[in-house]
């Protein structure tokens, strides 16, 4: 009997549409102690709301943390406090599937078939490799590091999802997605969907807090520079006190004369919902400190039932396994689906079953 010729549509446990809604993917790699405002205002609390009418398949990206030295130790801590943050900031293991990369093979096997559709040049053309290679040169760069996006493809086209969420960084990377996919479809027989970027509503590109002119980064800025979720909220507040501004003392959104204040107010309306326009009237008159003010309060008041929820969740390592558990096998039984069709379209010889199976 031949494989199916599409992915199961696997309903996500509580939802009442199952499967009629389109899929949608996304993951984050397990590089950080803690999630920032960077990723999190500018990504990952999106991820909260696509739950409401997609079927979410959100995965922690272990295999692409690996493409640089990682401790094992530190990796695996990583990997429990990225799912413990993900539920505290609302992702709904009824209605997502939560998982861990490296816990479904037929990411690194249909990584490698896709790596054999690939020109060595195609890859080379990646900008990521280029500016994630440039500080110790090309040659001290691992083949993980150059075939990454390619792993990041068959990540993406296991789920065969209709959606994925990108930011102008990711962009080239779901374009070769979409090639190879192209390319595999017309080579063999039509497999894979061509996944449609998913552009987030309301980002909030975070800059940071001591150079405003440079993006929030747990890899570039400085700790003064950096909000980091499970920070103790009193280091956050201070942090938002201390942040960088600009001269004068004018409460005005404008990123080329301003971009410190600037900063600072799409943090606010991307934590309160409050348009910039109106904290901009809001703060008229009023000047750099109570707009600090008030805003290192509003970061205390979100920061801190996250930091205790998510810590929380740590003490329970039962219960984070479960859901991880119940991820896999939801992830599992789509991706080992997707590979069975790749396989046998490429011509592997499919493995013997057990009489009776």
């Amino acid at each position: 009997m031949s494989a199916p010729t599409t992915a199961p549509e696997v309903a996500v446990p509580g939802s009442a549409t199952g499967g009629a809604r389109p899929r949608v993917l996304s993951g984050i790699q397990p590089t950080a102690d803690s999630f920032h405002f960077g990723n999190y205002l500018g990504a990952l609390r999106q991820w909260v709301h696509l739950q409401e009418d997609h079927q979410p398949f959100f995965f922690i990206a272990d295999m692409h943390a690996i493409t640089v030295e990682q401790d094992p130790k530190v990796l695996r801590e990583r990997c429990l406090r990225a799912a413990a943050q993900l539920l505290a900031m609302g992702v709904d293991p009824e209605r997502s599937a939560i998982f861990v990369q490296s816990q479904i093979p037929a990411h690194a096997q249909l990584g490698w078939v896709l790596q054999c559709l690939t020109g060595f040049g195609e890859a080379r053309r990646m900008t990521q490799f280029k500016d994630k290679s440039a500080k110790g040169g090309e040659g001290a760069a691992s083949v993980g590091l150059f075939t990454y996006p390619i792993l990041q493809a068959a990540d993406i086209l296991l789920y065969r999802p209709h959606y994925v969420p990108v930011g102008e960084d990711q962009r080239q990377h779901l374009e070769l997605t979409r090639d190879l996919a192209q390319r595999f479809n017309h080579r063999y027989k039509k497999t894979f969907r061509l996944p449609e970027p998913y552009i987030l509503k309301s980002t909030a590109k975070i800059t940071d807090l001591q150079d405003p002119t440079a993006k929030m980064s747990k890899s570039a800025s400085s700790p003064g520079g950096i909000i980091e979720m499970l920070d103790d909220p009193r280091v956050s507040a201070k942090k938002i006190r201390s942040a960088v501004t600009d001269s004068g003392s004018e409460v005005r959104f404008d990123p080329e004369e301003k971009p410190g204040i600037s900063n600072l107010l799409t943090i606010h309306a991307a934590l309160t919902g409050e348009s910039v326009t109106a904290l901009e009237e809001q703060y008229a008159g009023r000047g750099y400190g109570d707009f600090k003010k008030d805003l290192a309060d509003i970061v205390v008041d979100v920061v801190t039932p996250f930091r205790d929820r998510t810590l929380e969740l740590l003490d329970d390592q039962a219960y984070l396994t479960s859901v991880l558990t119940r991820g896999h096998e939801q992830a599992n039984a789509v991706a080992e689906a997707t590979l069975r069709d790749v396989f046998a379209r490429v011509g592997f010889v499919a493995p013997a079953l057990p009489p009776g199976q």
